[in-house]
């Protein structure tokens, strides 16, 4: 299957929405209702980005990050934020393309570091983003401050 990856645009919202339900679902949230606006502000690539990997005439997953900044970089730095593979699109290096690509945009942006965060719910995923030059670094801490 030929497969490109590309920046997200505003005609592939809704099938970005289902594709980041299915990862809710799997992780035991829900998704923000708030999601659909979140979307449309990263299209600026601004604050950060989408990009999606098209094959066959459908969209078959997702990798959306966050660019932020940090003294301690010097500058800015890159998060992944969501990664979401169709199950249709699984066993073909969907995830592995679509990291690549971020991993490479935030260099050109000059980020100086990129990292992830895995939950509970997606530890065993540590092998696959060692094999692109993930570490270990540590645990996170979080404080939820909505009500």
């Amino acid at each position: 299957m030929n497969l490109t990856i590309r920046n997200a645009r505003q005609d592939d919202s809704q099938r970005c929405m289902e594709l980041l339900q299915s990862l809710a679902s799997f992780t035991g949230g829900s998704t923000d209702p708030l999601a659909p606006q979140i979307f449309d502000q990263l299209l600026d690539n601004t604050r950060g980005e989408i990009f999606v990997a098209e094959g066959g005439g459908r969209i078959l997953g997702m990798a959306s990050v966050s660019y932020n900044l940090a003294m301690r970089n010097g500058g800015e730095y890159c998060q992944l934020e969501e990664l979401i593979v169709d199950p249709a699109g699984r066993g073909q290096n969907i995830g592995g393309r679509l990291v690549e690509k971020t991993v490479e945009q935030a260099k050109l942006r000059g980020c100086a570091e990129y990292g992830l965060y895995l939950v509970e719910s997606t530890e065993q995923n540590l092998p696959f983003y060692e094999k692109y030059g993930f570490e270990k670094v540590g645990s996170e801490l979080r404080q939820s401050l909505r009500s």
